[in-house]
């Protein structure tokens, strides 16, 4: 919320929370609490990324939960698999057994498999894809009009996206101060600024986000 401006009703936004299963909302208190703090955080253009696409260009879509994932291994089709991720995030391979494989781009997954194969064949090829996508599903909290869980389209998971889905920024709303919380593969509390976000700074434009994100509005 901007400085030095309080809502008049007392709430903080907080509508519809009850709705939410009490270990969401524990983690959701969480994470306004941290973004209400010192926790450090990091510019969107700022945020370092291996092999980071162009400016220009989408990230590649992270693996979720639900998922359909397709792995054809180049002329080895008993170790070729179609299976949906589990809710521990991982699935059940030929050779490999369980592997986790939410949070990974489908490409790095790839990688990864052709060196873990290569115990069992010689020079591995194997491509990863996605047959069937789950909605990304992310929370949006804080100064937006109805704050909640909703559910994105996972070809244009974008913060602008989750923002307009919660009705949009409210009077009160620090436009400088819009946070992306993700905890999947590791935590990152993002800062964007809705100016970014219109289309001054491709990587917030193209930042995609990922079933769990947090988006927080102060």
């Amino acid at each position: 919320m901007g400085p030095g401006r309080e809502r008049p009703d007392g709430l903080q936004s907080t509508r519809g929370w009850m709705s939410m299963g009490k270990s969401v909302r524990c983690f959701l208190l969480a994470v306004l609490s941290a973004c209400g703090s010192s926790v450090p955080y990091v510019w969107i253009q700022d945020l370092p990324l291996s092999g980071a696409p162009d400016a220009g260009a989408r990230e590649e879509y992270v693996i979720a939960t639900g998922d359909i994932v397709n792995i054809r291994v180049f002329e080895q089709e008993a170790m070729s698999s179609r299976l949906k991720v589990r809710t521990d995030g991982k699935i059940a391979l030929p050779f490999l057994g369980d592997t986790e494989v939410r949070g990974k781009r489908p490409s790095d997954l790839a990688s990864e498999l052709e060196v873990k194969l290569k115990e069992y064949i010689r020079s591995p090829k194997i491509t990863v894809n996605i047959d069937e996508f789950q909605p990304v599903t992310v929370s949006v909290l804080g100064e937006v009009t109805h704050p909640g869980s909703y559910p994105l389209d996972p070809s244009t998971p974008g913060v602008m996206q989750a923002l307009a889905g919660a009705g949009g920024l409210t009077e009160y709303a620090d436009k400088d101060r819009i946070f992306v919380v993700r905890k999947i593969p590791s935590f990152h509390r993002i800062r964007f600024s809705l100016d970014a976000l219109s289309g001054t700074e491709p990587r917030a434009v193209t930042f995609a986000l990922q079933s769990g994100d947090v988006v927080v509005v102060e």
